[in-house]
């Protein structure tokens, strides 16, 4: 597996260059640098993708999940989704949330993979796209 790194704000510009490949309507320099800044953020990334969750108390949010394409299906999301869970669980934080698109079966596989559970639905929440909401107990 690729190293993990602990994710800064002088990482911005390499994180939005690898949102911009993985999705349509991907978080820009300033997003990722404004979020970084912030003392709930947390990230962790590789070579191959990153994950960003903002904690509160005892709860986290997934903010956001990718993969670069050339890496997926090779354990790259799961390995990240691990690391944070066990960062998360050292700070103490009991939930995960996130939302994810109804659509996205390969993503919502992944989480139920890694111990998610639906427990709603948010009509348009994704430009007109319902979305799943999730949660992970810790």
């Amino acid at each position: 597996m690729y190293p993990l790194c602990k994710a800064s704000v002088l990482d911005s510009k390499t994180l939005a260059a690898m949102h911009a490949q993985c999705f349509d309507k991907p978080w820009t320099e300033k997003t990722f640098h404004d979020l970084l800044f912030l003392p709930t953020t947390y990230g962790l990334w590789c070579e191959a993708g990153l994950l960003l969750t903002s904690c509160v108390c005892d709860e986290a949010e997934i903010l956001t999940l990718c993969v670069l394409p050339g890496y997926r299906r090779q354990g790259v999301a799961g390995a990240l989704l691990d690391a944070m869970a066990e960062h998360l669980k050292q700070q103490h934080v009991r939930k995960i949330f996130l939302e994810v698109a109804a659509d996205n079966q390969a993503a919502i596989d992944l989480y139920k993979k890694h111990g998610f559970t639906q427990m709603g639905q948010r009509k348009g929440y994704y430009e007109g796209k319902d979305a799943l909401t999730m949660q992970r107990l810790l």
